[in-house]
């Protein structure tokens, strides 16, 4: 017999087996495998717990996670329940000799295989069904919280005259219960059916009876079951109708009753319903009659009348009643949508006064006094001028500013003015050398604020900072000017430990910290760095020797980041701004508190109604929604991340707000009372843009309160697009210090424009007063023009800008060699009746990568003037040239002093000036090396006059005589520049 084995004597080993070492090598690969798997997962959850209570919101983290395991285990276990049971119970009435049938044959060899393993399958499908279910349920743990915890409104709907809460919190939690019940019931059949068919209760080709009286019974119960969830679903249908989603055509989206709802669908709900009830009562008859005879035609005759009353008698009262005579029909339930809609969105107390739209006076000289009155018409313009502040206050590569600043107010000469911030942040591309130590350890923050004046430019066209230098000083006092937190702090550092930070380098060396708060995750714990080396995807946390005793770890550092991680149920604006409050760069961030649920709103698209020509270019400006289709809003929380410490602070704001309260409810402790908000950052807080967007989108349509108008649609309006951007989309709002009509004062306040649905005229100019602490704060203001007479839209004034004959040739003047000109905002400000228009034009080129401003245009009453001062611009729109001071500095001589020197040098600085506006008026275009000798000459004598100065008057301001260094560095000086 031939040898199968390894020899004579050897050891037979058997074919195709792995040996022992083999074996074991793939049984430890296996283990490490899975305890790999295993501890990614704990790594995940570990770092998140610990993350939590490093900001001390423990309490969400565990509401959260404690809330989702509940609704998991309890949802999943019910479904895995119900389907094990069921496929117990088929099994258990199955007859006891199946049918000699060659369809009984051919399934005795599944029965035959699968009858060893028949406890482990019922496991595996019930076990796999209870994850399905678990997982599913817990994703609705805002549904469960919100159902639970939730509080009245104390309004009810119109057409059930229940409580807002009920379609809120109550019916979602109601659909989720009924989705369950049905997803149970259906699996519980399928399930049931193949148990009865493999065990021979349910026969397809067999002679005889189809099903045993068992099988009829059991399968009758659980379709009774299914009949008995739709009379359920139908009556909830009924509610539903009121928050129901529909397209109107008389007015686009549509969200409740109409006609046809209230006095066709709501009673065809109401027969169905009793049909249904009926129907599964008739399923549950054959426990006892054994025979699908009657079931069968109930649930035909459910079909039908489903078919013919919910679906056919509708559309016949719509075609025969309501299109005949529409609009006295569907005007009730229009008046319902409107108040609803209005009371949702906040918009309810809107003020639409009308407005003339043309100058109620002809005084050039009161018009042009009014002008300075109406508004502190902003020049500077944020989302411009940031390349500016960039090469100006940049200091250094690894430092940088947002692409879109920010406008706030701060105190300036003893009264509040419209100021331009950016932080500067850290920039970890502008590192001199990339890698793991330097990116995590050495550059780890920004450092300091820069602050320029909105509505003032100096000589050069540079902005006049109130903020400067590195450090930071200026006008803001002391504060603590380290960033460890900002918008474009994206990367983890790790802090605190044996490796210095660099702070920021001047003429003495390089300045180094390191970081003594209390924010981050301590990593002297080996199992804490195991987990951050796993969770980050970086083996060099576990055993770096740049970790040490007092190590922490930052992550989640952007200001919406963490309010959003900390509050899961806020919806976060688009535009978090930095603000220095007592002592500390705080950033501001507003949050929402919204509903999909409120009867008879309107619903919008929060990522659509709150895009913008600025959104569209940065995603920093992007709403973060955690519900995007809504129909009610609160600016409810205002929220503080410390730019030090990461703390994040949760306010109050609406105390009236039940979605609010009912939050927390849920997380107690989370939210501070309103109280608790300093006066310190009162002053700082305003409207919020994306609120502010998705009020103006409805009120396009919702500042209408009489139902026919509305339906009309003869006033509709539309948000216009930006004229001064090429993308098309709308155009941003914008914060400026004015006073409409009514108002004895500026305020602070944030304004757009409206024009009508597919034109580019002016229908419509719309305020709101976004000064926090005052009592008109949130008051919406509408100044609605004539519709007899037409008024330019901000489209037009831009065109009748870009055609007249001398501003489009000093256009092209400005354009000379590579320069580019740059529009900014298109401000329009109300003004005796009439409407003033006003726009900064940057150019930038040359040997300058960086906007400047170079001219402001204004337009009123059909005057346009294209100036290179804001004052300017005004005189000769008013005609009124010479009836004002002239500006500081420019084309005028410079003010006499009584220092001889410091006479000299300003004289100096006057040529230096005039050579450097000649440079740029040759003919050929400008000649940018005269102009950057001229540069360096005005700031030379201006460095002169204010040493000078500063010698003779010891003591004395340094705005006052030269400007400050960093004015020095980039304007020149306040003496030498000239406010616009």
């Amino acid at each position: 017999m031939p040898d199968r084995g390894g020899g004579p004597t050897g050891p037979r080993i058997r074919a195709g087996r792995p040996s022992r070492g083999v074996r074991t090598l793939l049984m430890t690969l296996g283990v490490l495998a899975v305890l790999g798997m295993a501890f990614t997962m704990f790594a995940g959850f570990w770092t998140d717990w610990l993350w939590y209570r490093s900001v001390h919101y423990s309490s969400v983290f565990t509401t959260t996670l404690w809330t989702k395991i509940g609704l998991f285990f309890v949802f999943g276990l019910l479904m895995a329940l119900a389907v094990g049971l069921n496929i117990w119970l088929a099994h258990r009435l199955r007859p006891p000799l199946s049918a000699m049938s060659m369809e009984q044959q051919s399934l005795d060899r599944y029965r035959m295989g699968i009858a060893p393993y028949k406890t482990w399958l019922l496991l595996a499908v019930t076990a796999l069904v209870g994850l399905i279910a678990g997982a599913s349920a817990a994703g609705q743990w805002r549904t469960w919280l919100m159902w639970v915890n939730g509080v009245p409104f104390h309004q009810k709907d119109p057409q059930f005259h229940l409580d807002v809460s009920f379609y809120a919190f109550d019916l979602p939690w109601y659909r989720f219960l009924l989705g369950f019940g049905f997803a149970a019931t259906i699996l519980c059949l399928i399930a049931a059916a193949l148990t009865h068919y493999l065990y021979g209760g349910l026969r397809v080709t067999s002679p005889g009876a189809r099903a045993t009286a068992a099988a009829t019974g059991h399968l009758s119960v659980l379709l009774g079951t299914f009949v008995a969830l739709k009379a359920v679903a139908y009556w909830l249908d009924r509610y539903g109708l009121a928050v129901k989603s529909s397209d109107f055509k008389a007015t686009g989206n549509w969200t409740g009753l109409r006609y046809v709802d209230a006095n066709a669908y709501l009673p065809a709900k109401t027969i169905l319903f009793c049909i249904a009830v009926i129907c599964a009562l008739l399923f549950f008859a054959t426990l006892w009659r054994r025979t699908w005879q009657l079931p069968v035609i109930g649930f035909g005759l459910m079909v039908l009348s489903a078919i013919l009353i919910g679906g056919l008698y509708p559309a016949i009262v719509q075609k025969f009643q309501v299109q005949p005579n529409e609009q006295a029909k569907e005007a009730p339930y229009v008046q319902k949508n409107l108040k609803a809609t209005r009371e949702a969105y906040g918009i309810d107390d809107t003020k639409v006064t009308e407005y003339a739209g043309k100058a109620t006076t002809s005084d050039k000289t009161r018009l042009r006094s009014d002008a300075n009155d109406a508004a502190s018409i902003r020049i500077m313009d944020p989302n411009i001028v940031s390349p500016t502040f960039q090469q100006l206050q940049q200091m250094k590569n690894y430092y940088a500013f947002p692409a879109n600043l920010d406008v706030d107010r701060y105190t300036q000469d003893g009264k509040d003015q419209d100021t331009v911030i950016g932080l500067r942040e850290l920039n970890l591309a502008g590192i001199p050398k990339n890698n793991w130590i330097n990116d995590h350890f050495r550059y780890t923050h920004g450092f300091g604020v820069v602050a320029a004046k909105g509505t003032a430019a100096d000589a050069q066209g540079q902005p006049v900072f109130t903020e400067y230098d590195l450090p930071s000083r200026g006008s803001l006092g002391t504060y603590e000017q380290r960033i460890y937190y900002g918008e474009k702090t994206t990367t983890y550092s790790i802090v605190g430990g044996p490796q210095k930070e660099i702070d920021y380098s001047d003429d003495s060396g390089e300045k180094t910290t390191s970081y003594d708060g209390r924010s981050g995750v301590n990593l002297d714990n080996p199992l804490n760095r195991a987990a951050y080396a796993v969770a980050f995807n970086e083996p060099q946390i576990l055993y770096s020797g740049a970790i040490g005793k007092g190590s922490r770890i930052l992550y989640n550092r952007t200001p919406k980041e963490r309010v959003e991680a900390v509050a899961p149920w806020l919806t976060i604006d688009g535009d978090a701004y930095p603000a220095v409050v007592n002592g500390r760069i705080q950033w501001i961030v507003d949050a929402y508190t919204t509903s999909n649920g409120y009867p008879y709103s309107s619903r919008t698209t929060l990522g659509d109604t709150t895009a913008d020509s600025l959104t569209a270019t940065s995603n920093n400006r992007t709403v973060v929604a955690q519900q995007n289709q809504v129909n009610y809003i609160r600016n409810s929380v205002k929220a503080t991340v410390d730019a030090y410490t990461g703390e994040v602070r949760l306010y109050q704001w609406d105390t009236q707000d039940p979605v609010l309260k009912t939050w927390m409810k849920a997380f107690p402790g989370t939210v501070q009372p309103r109280g608790a908000i300093s006066r310190d950052l009162m002053a700082h807080l305003r409207y919020p843009q994306d609120l502010f967007k998705v009020q103006r989108e409805l009120l396009t349509r919702y500042h209408v309160t009489d139902a026919q108008t509305f339906l009309t649609g003869s006033e509709v309006w539309q948000v216009p697009a930006d004229p001064t951007n090429k993308s098309g989309n709308a155009v941003p709002p914008y914060y400026l210090s004015m006073k409409m009509p009514d108002q004895s004062a500026q305020a602070f306040s944030l304004s757009t424009t409206f024009t009508p649905n597919g034109r580019d005229n002016l229908s419509a100019f719309m305020s709101v007063d976004a000064e926090a602490g005052t009592s008109d704060y949130g008051k919406i203001r509408i100044l609605k023009l004539p519709t007899s007479t037409t008024v330019d839209g901000p489209k037009q004034v831009q065109s009748q800008f870009n055609s007249e004959q001398d501003i489009a040739a000093a256009i092209k003047l400005l354009k000379g060699g590579d320069s580019e000109v740059e529009y900014g905002n298109l401000l329009t400000v109300p003004l005796d009746g009439g409407l003033l228009y006003a726009e900064p034009v940057y150019v930038r080129g040359g040997g300058l990568k960086y906007p400047l401003l170079r001219k402001v245009l204004v337009t009123y009453e059909g005057r346009t003037a294209f100036e290179n001062t804001l004052g300017e611009a005004l005189d000769k729109v008013f005609g009124t040239q010479g009836s004002t001071p002239p500006p500081s500095t420019g084309t005028t001589n410079p003010p006499p002093s009584a220092n001889p020197t410091v006479q000299q040098a300003l004289e100096d600085a006057q040529k230096a000036f005039q050579a450097g506006q000649d440079a740029l008026k040759q003919p050929n275009g400008p000649d940018w090396t005269a102009y950057a000798k001229a540069q360096k000459d005005l700031q030379d004598a201006l460095k002169q006059a204010r040493d000078a100065e500063a010698k003779a008057a010891a003591g004395g301001k340094n705005g006052d005589t030269g400007g400050a260094k960093g004015n020095d560095r980039s304007s020149g000086g306040n003496s030498g520049g000239k406010e616009s």
